[in-house]
This record gives C-alpha cells, sequence and structure tokens, in this order.
C-alpha cells in the first residue's frame, strides 16, 4: 500500500550530472498477506507442473521485491509463511518436487529479509538436528537446479548446531549397523562443510579442516565458477573463524603467495585476499596498543581539569620511556613486511571493496607495531599521493590515512607534512573527493581544534565540498557535517545549519546554490559565540580581516562581513563586562582588606550596589564563568564587612545588618537558581557578628530553602546546605547559650534534623541524580558541625542524633556512585577514628574498630575493596537496616563492577548466617522492613526486586524453605502482589523473576505463588506474557517436586507454545491451572455505577 508518493528534481551541473524525476514509494504494511497465503497453499498442486510453478514463483518474486527498501514490513508475517512451507518439507509424504520448490520460496523471502534474520526464525531444537541432517545429506552437491535448497538447509543447521548441547551427546551408541559403523554427527556435518559453498556457516574447529583448506586453495582454479565459489567460502572460513588460532600462519601466507589473489579477475576473491593476509599479519604482532599514538585527552573532564602541568608533564615522558624500552625488546617477524607490502598493492585495487578492506589493514597492522616502523608505513601511504598513481590509487590512500587517523596513528607531526596540500578539491574524479571527505571524517573527530595547521585546510575543503558539482559529494559533505555536529558539538547553531543544508536539501542543485546560502547568517552568530573561546585571536585576526571584507566590491561578501563585525564585537563586549566583574569585585577585596579608610564613605554604598547587582544578574553571566564570579563575590562581601560595616569591634552596625540579612533572605525566595544560590553563600560568608542575634532567622531560612525539593533548584539546596555549616561554624557553640546567637541545646536537634533530611534528596533530571551534589553538601556539613560541636559542648549531642548521623553515613557509604561512596566511606571513618574531640554516643564503637581499625587503608572508590567492609555492617543491628538499604541499590544496579563485589559481599554475609536462625529472621525482617517502606519508591523498589531475585536463586533463605508456610515468604508475598498493577515493565519482569524464586518455599506458599504466576501469565502486556511463560518454564526445570511427573511433558509443552494472543493465553492458563492443581481464576465484572 503506498502512503505516499514525492517527486524531487534535481538539475545538474557540470560533469555530467543529469536532470532526474525521483519517485519513492512508501509502503505501509504487508498488503499481499492474503495472496501470499493463497500461493503458498498451492503449492501441492502445482509443483508438478513447470509451467505453473515458474509463474507462480515469479509472482513471489515480484510479491517480495517491492519490499526490498522496506524488508521489517515481512517481519510480522514471516513466522506463519516458514510454517506453512515447513509443513510441506516436513512431510514424508511430500515429493522432492515440491521441497525443493517450498525451499526456492524459503530463499526469495531470505534474499530479501537477510539471512541473519530469517534463519533465526527456523526451528533449532535438538530433534531437528538428525532431520535436517539426513535431508541434506540426501541432496545432490553438482545439482545446479537445486541449489536453493541446499543453501537454506545449511542455515537450518547452522541454526541448530547453536543448541547448547555437546553435539557428541546425539551419536548415541556408534555400533556398526549390519556392515557399516555409523558416523558421529560432528564428522557428517565436517564432511558436509567441506563440500558446500556455503560450508563458512559450519565450520567450528580447525584440525584437518586447515589443511584441506590449504590443499584447496593450492589446486582450484579462479577460472571455473564451481572452483570460485569453493575458493570463496574455503577464504571466507579462514578469515571469519579463529584466524588467531591458525597453527602455523607462515604457511598459509606462503600459500596466498602463490595463489597471486590480487592478479584474480574476481573481485570478491582479491578482497578476501586482502583481507586473509591482514589477519595474518596480526597474527605476526603482538596484541597492543602504540603508546605513541595521537591522544586527544583523557575521556574524564575531572581528570583533565585536576591534572597539573607538572603531572601532565610526567606523564608525557614517562610512557615514551616505556615504549621505547618495549620496542627494543621487540622483534617484528620479517613477514610483516610482506603482508604490509600486499596491503600497499590492495590500496591501487580498481574495485573500492578491495581498496577499503586493504586500507582497515593498513590501520590494523600499524597500531601493533614500533613509532618508527610505523612511521615508514605513513610514508609509503602519502607515496601513493603522487601525479604518477591512478585515481584508485589516490583514494585507496585516502581510506587509509582515514582509518589511520581514526586509531590515532597519525601524529600530528605528519598533518604538516603537506597531506591537506595533497588532497586538494582539484582532482577531476569524484571516487577521489568521497575518499577525501570519509578521511577528513575521521581527522575532525579524532584531532582536536588547536591543529589550526590541519583544521583550516580542512574546513575550506568542506565549505567547498558543500557546492560540489557531483550530488553524491554534496550529500558526502552534508553527512560529515552532521557527524561533526554530534560528535564534537563545536558548531554554534549547528542543527539550523543542518536543517537548511541536510541531506536532501544539497541535493537540488538549484535549491543548494540559491537558498541555502543563507546561512551566513548563522554564520555570523556561530562566530559570536566562538568569540569567548579565542578572544585575543578574534579582536587582533578575525576582526580586522572582516573590517576588510566589510568594505570590499562584493554585495554579498560585505552583508556577511558586516553583520558578523557586530556579532564579534558584541561579544568582546560581553567578555570585558564579565572581566569587569571579576576585577571589581577582586579590587573591592583587596581594597577592604587594605584597611583603606572609606567608613561611611558614599563609594561603600556603590560598592555594595555592585555586589547586589551582579548576585541578582548572575544568571546572564555565561557559564563558565558563574563559579568564579559567585567566589569573587563571597570574598569581597566578607572582606567589606568584615572592614566597613562594625560600629565597633565585634559589633555590627545594625542598619546594614538588618539590610543584608533581609536583602539575602529574600533572595532565597528568587525565581532565579542562581540568584538564590549567590544568596545562600553571601548568608553564609556574613561575619559573626553580622549574624548575631540573627541567627534563627538566617538558619530557618537556609532550612526553608533546603528542605524545598520541588522545582529544579538542586544547586541552591546544595550550597543552602553549606551556608547553614558555615553559619553555625561562625556562630560557635555553647551549651546553655541563646538559640538565637549561638548553636546550643536548645536549636541543634532542628539544624541535624535539616541535614539529615537533605541526606534522602534523590532527585534526578537529565543530568542525572543531580540530589547528590546535597547529599555529598550534607555529609560534609554534618561533619563539621559534629567536629565543632564535640569540641565544644559534647553534651548537647544526643544519642538519637549521633545514631542518625551514623546511619546515613552508612548507607551512603553502601550505594552504587563511587564518588560519593568514598566522601561518605571517608567521612564515617574520620567521625569514628576522631580522638581529639573524640565523638560521643557513636552505636557499636567497639566492633566498628574492629572492622575498621585506625590502620585501615581503604580505596573507597574500588568496589572490590569497600564493599567486603560494608558487608560487614549487616551484623551490627543498629546498622543493619541503613545499610542493606545502601546495598540494594547497588546488587541490584546496572554497573557491572558494582553489582558484582556488591552482591559477593552481601551473599558470603548470608552465607555466614545459615545456621544462625535468629540472625537470618532477623535479616528476613529487616528486609521486609525495606520492601515496606519503599513500596512505591521505584528507586528502591526496583533494585530490591532484582537483589531479592539473586538471593532466591542463590539459596540464601534455604533454612526458610523447609518449613511450611514460612511467614518470610508469606509476608514477602503478600508485599510483591502490590506490583501487579503496576505499569511498568521492569518491574514486573523483576516481579516475575521473584516470583519463580519463591516457588521454591513449601505449603500454601507455593499455590498462591502459582496463583500469581499463572495470573501474570494473561497479563495485558504481551512481553509480560513472554517473560512469564519463559520463567515458568525455566522454573519446572528447576524445581522438579513442583509439578506431577506425568503431567509435567504437557505443561512444559504448553508453556514454550504459548500464543501471545490474550484470548488464546487464557485457554491455555485454564488448562495449566488444572495441570497444576489451582482454581482457575475467575473474571470479575465491572461494576458501572
Amino acid at each position: 500500500m503506498a502512503l505516499s508518493e514525492t517527486e524531487n528534481g534535481c538539475s545538474g551541473g557540470e560533469g555530467g550530472e543529469t536532470d532526474a524525476i525521483v519517485n519513492t514509494c512508501v509502503l505501509g504494511g504487508f498488503s499481499e498477506s492474503a495472496e501470499t497465503r493463497a500461493l503458498i497453499s498451492s503449492l501441492p498442486e502445482i509443483h508438478g507442473d513447470m509451467g505453473t510453478s515458474e509463474s507462480a514463483t515469479e509472482r513471489f518474486l515480484v510479491i517480495m521485491n517491492r519490499y526490498q527498501e522496506q524488508p521489517h514490513l515481512l517481519d510480522p508475517h514471516l513466522e506463519w509463511i516458514l510454517n506453512l512451507i515447513l509443513d510441506f518439507v516436513r512431510s514424508e509424504d511430500s515429493p522432492p518436487s515440491l521441497v525443493h520448490l517450498g525451499f526456492k520460496f524459503l530463499y526469495i523471502i531470505c534474499k530479501v529479509r537477510g539471512y541473519k534474520i530469517f534463519m533465526q526464525l527456523f526451528p533449532h531444537e535438538v530433534s531437528d538436528v538428525q532431520p535436517v541432517l539426513d535431508l541434506l545429506s540426501r541432496q545432490d552437491p553438482t545439482d545446479s537446479e537445486t541449489w536453493e535448497t541446499r543453501y537454506m538447509l545449511l542455515l537450518w543447521l547452522s541454526m541448530t548446531c547453536l543448541i547448547p548441547f555437546d553435539l557428541y551427546r546425539l551419536d548415541g551408541h556408534l555400533e556398526a549397523e549390519g556392515s557399516k559403523p555409523r558416523e558421529p554427527i560432528m564428522d557428517r556435518i565436517l564432511a558436509i562443510a567441506k563440500v558446500s559453498e556455503a560450508h563458512i556457516i559450519l565450520v567450528y574447529r580447525l584440525g584437518d579442516f586447515l589443511d584441506w583448506s590449504l590443499t584447496t586453495v593450492s589446486q582450484t582454479n579462479d577460472h571455473s565458477i564451481r572452483d570460485i565459489k569453493v575458493l570463496d567460502g574455503v577464504l571466507q572460513s579462514l578469515v571469519n573463524k579463529h584466524t588467531q588460532r591458525l597453527h602455523s600462519p607462515p604457511t598459509v601466507l606462503q600459500c596466498l603467495e602463490k595463489k597471486h589473489l590480487s592478479e584474480s579477475s574476481e573481485a570478491m576473491l582479491r578482497k578476501l585476499g586482502v583481507k586473509l593476509i591482514q589477519r595474518l599479519g596480526l597474527t605476526f604482532l603482538k596484541p597492543r596498543l602504540a603508546a605513541w599514538r595521537y591522544q586527544r585527552g583523557s575521556r574524564s573532564l575531572a581528570a583533565n581539569l585536576s591534572m597539573s602541568q607538572s603531572a601532565a608533564a610526567s606523564a608525557a615522558v614517562t610512557p615514551e620511556v616505556e615504549t621505547q624500552e618495549q620496542e627494543e625488546d621487540y622483534d617484528i617477524p620479517e613477514e610483516v613486511e610482506t603482508v604490509i607490502e600486499h596491503l600497499l598493492v590492495g590500496l591501487k585495487d580498481k574495485e573500492t571493496i578491495v581498496r577499503w578492506s586493504a586500507a582497515k589493514g593498513i590501520g590494523r597492522v600499524t597500531g601493533r607495531l614500533p613509532k618508527e616502523l610505523a612511521d615508514e608505513v605513513v610514508g609509503s601511504v602519502l607515496d601513493s599521493f603522487s601525479f604518477q598513481e591512478t585515481d584508485n590509487a589516490w583514494h585507496g590512500g585516502c581510506l587509509a590515512l582515514a582509518e589511520l587517523g581514526r586509531r590515532g596513528l597519525l601524529l600530528p607531526s605528519r598533518l604538516t607534512d603537506g597531506i591537506c596540500m595533497k588532497l586538494s578539491l582539484n582532482n577531476t574524479q569524484t571516487i577521489v573527493r568521497n575518499g577525501q571527505f570519509y578521511m577528513q571524517i575521521f581527522h575532525q573527530i579524532i584531532y582536536t581544534l588547536c591543529s589550526i595547521l590541519f583544521v583550516y585546510p580542512c574546513s575550506a575543503l568542506l565549505i567547498t565540498a558543500v557546492f560540489d558539482r557531483n550530488v553524491n559529494c554534496r550529500r558526502a559533505a552534508s553527512v560529515i557535517f552532521c557527524l561533526l555536529l554530534s560528535q564534537q558539538g563545536t558548531f554554534p547553531y549547528g542543527i539550523e545549519i543542518l536543517t537548511a543544508a541536510d541531506y536532501y536539501a544539497v541535493g537540488n542543485l538549484n535549491n543548494c546554490y540559491l537558498n541555502i546560502s543563507v546561512i551566513r547568517e548563522l554564520a555570523t552568530k556561530a562566530l559570536h559565540n566562538l568569540t569567548p573561546q579565542a578572544p585575543d585571536y578574534m579582536a587582533s585576526t578575525v576582526l580586522p580581516q572582516l573590517l576588510t571584507v566589510a568594505v570590499g566590491m562584493d554585495l554579498h561578501s560585505r552583508h556577511g562581513a558586516i553583520l558578523a563585525c557586530g556579532e564579534v564585537t558584541h561579544a568582546l563586549y560581553k567578555i570585558i563586562n564579565h572581566l569587569c566583574f571579576f576585577t571589581v569585585c577582586g579590587l573591592i577585596e583587596k581594597l577592604s582588606l587594605s584597611k583603606l579608610p572609606f567608613k561611611n564613605d558614599p563609594i561603600i554604598a556603590g560598592w555594595q550596589w555592585v555586589i547586589d547587582d551582579t548576585i541578582q544578574t548572575l544568571h546572564l553571566a555565561s557559564s563558565g564563568a558563574k563559579d568564579g564570579i559567585m567566589v569573587a563575590i563571597v570574598s569581597a562581601l566578607s572582606a567589606m564587612c568584615n572592614e566597613y560595616y562594625q560600629a565597633q569591634t565585634g559589633q555590627a552596625d545594625s542598619q546594614m545588618q538588618d539590610v543584608l540579612v533581609s536583602q539575602y533572605i529574600e533572595g532565597l525566595k528568587s525565581a532565579q537558581m542562581l540568584t538564590r544560590c549567590g544568596s545562600a553563600l553571601a548568608l553564609g560568608c556574613l561575619p559573626r557578628f553580622m549574624i548575631h542575634s540573627k541567627l534563627k532567622q538566617v538558619c530557618l531560612k537556609s532550612v526553608y530553602i533546603s528542605c524545598q525539593k520541588e522545582g529544579n533548584f538542586t544547586e541552591a539546596r546544595r550550597d543552602a546546605v553549606r551556608s547553614i555549616a558555615q553559619v553555625c561554624a561562625k556562630a560557635g557553640v555553647c551549651a546553655h547559650g541563646s538559640p538565637d546567637s549561638v548553636v546550643c541545646s536548645e536549636n541543634v536537634a532542628e539544624v541535624y534534623g535539616v541535614l539529615l533530611s537533605t541526606m534522602s534528596d534523590y532527585t534526578t533530571d537529565s543530568r542525572g541524580d543531580v540530589g547528590a551534589w546535597v547529599r555529598e553538601a550534607a555529609m560534609t556539613s554534618l561533619m563539621d558541625l559534629t567536629m565543632l560541636v564535640a569540641s565544644s559542648a559534647p553534651e548537647i549531642l544526643s544519642p538519637d542524633l549521633v545514631k542518625s548521623m551514623m546511619c546515613c553515613l552508612a548507607q551512603q557509604a553502601a550505594e552504587k556512585i563511587d564518588r560519593y561512596r568514598a566522601h561518605a566511606g571517608t567521612i564515617f571513618l574520620r567521625l569514628l577514628h576522631s580522638t581529639e574531640p573524640a565523638v560521643p554516643h557513636i552505636p557499636h564503637r567497639e566492633e566498628l574498630l574492629t572492622i575498621f581499625p585506625t590502620t585501615t587503608s581503604l580505596n573507597w572508590n574500588a568496589p572490590s575493596q569497600a564493599f567486603q567492609y560494608i558487608a560487614q555492617l549487616l551484623g551490627l543491628p543498629e546498622y543493619q537496616y541503613h545499610t542493606l538499604l545502601g546495598l540494594t541499590v547497588s546488587v541490584g544496579g546496572i554497573t557491572e563492577s558494582t553489582v558484582h563485589f556488591s552482591s559477593q559481599s552481601l551473599f558470603d554475609y548470608l552465607k555466614g548466617i545459615q545456621e544462625n536462625t535468629i540472625a537470618l529472621e532477623q535479616f528476613g525482617d529487616t528486609l521486609l522492613r525495606i520492601l515496606r517502606d519503599n513500596l512505591r519508591n521505584d528507586r528502591v523498589c526496583v533494585p530490591f526486586l532484582k537483589m531479592l531475585n539473586q538471593m532466591l536463586a542463590n539459596s540464601c533463605f534455604e533454612i526458610f524453605t523447609t518449613q511450611e508456610n514460612h511467614q518470610f515468604c508469606v509476608d514477602l508475598l503478600g508485599l510483591c502482589k502490590e506490583f501487579k498493577r503496576s505499569k511498568d515493565i521492569s518491574k514486573l519482569s523483576a516481579c516475575v523473576a521473584v516470583f519463580c524464586g519463591l516457588i521454591q518455599f513449601q505449603g500454601e506458599v507455593r499455590k498462591k505463588v502459582l496463583s500469581q504466576l499463572l495470573l501474570l501469565l494473561c497479563h495485558s502486556f504481551p512481553v509480560i506474557r513472554k517473560t512469564t511463560a519463559s520463567q515458568m518454564y525455566e522454573m519446572l526445570l528447576t524445581y522438579d517436586d513442583v509439578i506431577d511427573p506425568e503431567v509435567l511433558d504437557d505443561v512444559m509443552t504448553s508453556l514454550s507454545d504459548t500464543n501471545c494472543d490474550l484470548n488464546t493465553v487464557r485457554t491455555h492458563r485454564n488448562q495449566l491451572c488444572d495441570w497444576l492443581g489451582v482454581t482457575r481464576p475467575k473474571v470479575v465484572a465491572k461494576v458501572i455505577l
């Protein structure tokens, strides 16, 4: 069914590009389903009539060819088509002509949809191996009329060989039948592989097969069609199947050299020869990552920012020394030179597929060579850019340079050796320009924009290519721009430019030259955004050039230059404006510290206005300057208050105190997030005399903003939490002091309560777990405040406060993000090991010191070290709940290393308490408590279900399974039933796995678990129905005491054949209920009021 037809006219330019009308037909589905079913159903009647069968085959071919560009539309129908045809094939009554005709239809479908997808639909059970192998053995390999049958049978046999059983188990007893012994299954498969054109899919071992392959390569004649097919298959098997495990690579290489495949007339043979030679070359070289390759930089932004110049220098020197030492001890075999020579010859081949394969081989082999030898290879590639060479050699050289650049093997020193000068756009051949575009993609992605000598010529290359005379080159240029935009993101207004000059827009030459040219206005805005990256260069070089062009003769150039002058000038003004903020704030700080006699001078009001205005307009500053401006503001405000806002020593000017405190408290309610941040930091930097008698007011407002979790104010909450600790530190601690002036027994619980509440901030947005910023600040503030109180008035620290704090830290130290786990663990140990002052009332202090002695050197960032210590806290009743809560998100997470080590530590602990019934029951109660508290919290309940599934699979509650209807299982089942109403696929899938694990418990609870699984078998989501059936199948295989053995086969068959249609599933489900002895669920009628 055609949904739309569009016509797109493309007028050609020079170079022979002609006008064309392109008709595009978009299909909406497989509309010939009924006709296809009728054709297949008629095969038994028409197979004997050659004319009718050919007519039906041609009609089927026409139908299938319509879906060459949209083969996915066939997917919903492939299964029933395959089943219809296989019914004829499997029937013993089907004559050979019907079987061959059926396989011919299957081949047509396979050709359209692709064999990799289609072959997965073939039945591949154990029972299919022998029939398929027998049918394939009966085929005549010399019959050219039935090759489709052999091809499809080979694909089918390759799928059956993937069964998870050793094939020798299918041999049974190999006693002789009569006078002829039976041949093992594996030998039969190899025998078929050696005489089949498509044997590559069936090769599994390389012992005798290698000798046969080399003999075949030597004896075949590449002028015979059959020999070409056999040689093609042998080369593919050698290339794709375990090349690294070849016993004698030099022997194979010598065989290929004698064969002279590079002189063959068949492009595919030449390509396979190049591919096999490069794989052989890799076997001669040690697998290694070239330390001398170009390094764009660390993939960790934090590592890049924290690395000092000295560290960078030492890191740059050490690998070079190590590389030299490695290369001195590393001998390169002579065969590598032969391999490289063949690959360089392949770069000049007349076929693109051969050149491309050779280019990839050059990149792979060069990556394992020492620096000096690799540089010689690069030089040999550059030699191909000679006017004596053909266009094919130029194109192959471009592809090779692209591969070398993609792997970082083309060092920046080579970029200045004239690469771009040699690859000019003056070449008249389209294929060479296309190769240049491919090369440019990887060079622009891999190499930094700092390589000026290389970037500028490539920029000119891209700009010129957008207006190339050939449509394919223009489209290639558009694709390059799209890739660069996605990889580097260094193109302001890139989306707008790409929308205007997309793949289809540049296809029309008129549209390209007449309409897309307006993008120069966007280019001027791009210059505006690029100016902050290199302001000196823009002011001294770019702007004078623009001024020269602005007074030139060309109207279009003058238009773009004038717009660009305005944009660059505006950007320079903003840079100067931001610099002024830094400069003025720094000036205020230094003048205040210099104690200049400006007290009560009007200039102080001006300074205060600058600070306040900057806080109010922080959201207008560039993202890179905001943090620096905040630091400058805080430093300037603190210095100015200390010098000019004291009426007398230690006493604030009451008027300024009221004004500033009220103003910054009001700023905490601003709609601008950065204004809130600035106001919170300003309150935190006020000197002690400025918050005297205002502590309650300041703390309450900071408490207010830190507890507000709604809205996008995560950074404001973080800064408010920091401000609370700073204010408390400046106010001081006095057990019996005034709550409006110091931290005392009356307000300490409130302050701790706020900080502890922010430890549960798990806000997420597009940036991820941004609530972690708040939690990190809260942990730091709790440590600072606790050390302050413990040193001044430890008596006001109640046991409940210390317990809550230590438990929250234990939870954070057990969670999945390495950085915050390390931060929490470090603070936990510092509070535990602190002696001056000592923190009172830490629960289980002695046991904790046994687990974490003062001499402990623990890398909290490493999951392999951290979790084995954290899991020991599960044995301490006070810490068990919070530690297990933290471990839940780690064990049920997605990071492989975290999941592995956290689950291993958890299971080690559970293994140690298997004989302690009381401890195991206490652990189970804690587990149930966590689930009850987080039933509506997806952050916890989904990982919890995954963790619980692992526990059940590892028999962690085996002691409970010996008792019928154990209360733990009953309670757990009741809680898990709450998830049935969820619409979350991941939660429902995890719940199904837990139900299957609960089947190991004895008593009536087992019937209830089966009831829940059978209900999910009819869930409204097809994926849940399929998951439930699959999990129940595995469950019944694992726990053989669940069902009567007499009906086991029927149940397994029903589960494996369950249809996704809801009405059909209910019938199967009800039958399963009868077999399993479970009451059939009843449909509850909806009551309509």
